[in-house]
């Protein structure tokens, strides 16, 4: 797993970066790293916030994992602290925009409701989230919660 400092404008602003392999073992290992960065930073990142952000970090890794794998073995993590925000993104090469839809309440089956999960904890705590396209034509999937 790779790691890179792109930034760090300011005590309580950075932008990190992690490169990992797009293999479920990948999952806990960035959620790790992620979480040893933001505790060392002099930003105090509330805990539910810092929690909530892991568990949609975790999600966005797998679901790189589980649906964009086959075209991107590689995928890139970018945590940030900015403007009072904390911001977690995955990058990977698939073209693929990545609908959030909502399960059926009864089905048995509980895959597929990774995003409604990030969509939801994002909005229950203020933030935003989205997918965007990247030049390569890949894709960006991020979620952004507020620190206070």
């Amino acid at each position: 797993m790779g790691y890179a400092h792109a930034s760090a404008p300011g005590p309580q602003e950075g932008a990190w970066r992690f490169t990992a392999p797009t293999t479920a073992s990948s999952v806990p290992r960035l959620r790790h790293a992620a979480r040893d960065l933001l505790e060392r930073q002099p930003a105090h990142v509330p805990q539910e916030v810092l929690e909530g952000a892991l568990l949609i970090l975790s999600e966005l890794v797998t679901n790189a994992v589980q649906h964009a794998a086959l075209l991107s073995p590689e995928i890139g993590v970018e945590v940030s602290l900015s403007g009072g925000w904390l911001r977690v993104a995955v990058e990977d090469s698939h073209p693929y925009r990545p609908k959030a839809l909502e399960a059926e309440p009864f089905r048995e089956n509980t895959g597929g409701r990774g995003l409604l999960l990030v969509k939801t904890l994002t909005s229950e705590a203020g933030g935003v989230c989205d997918v965007e396209q990247t030049g390569a034509g890949g894709k960006v999937v991020w979620a952004a919660l507020p620190l206070g």
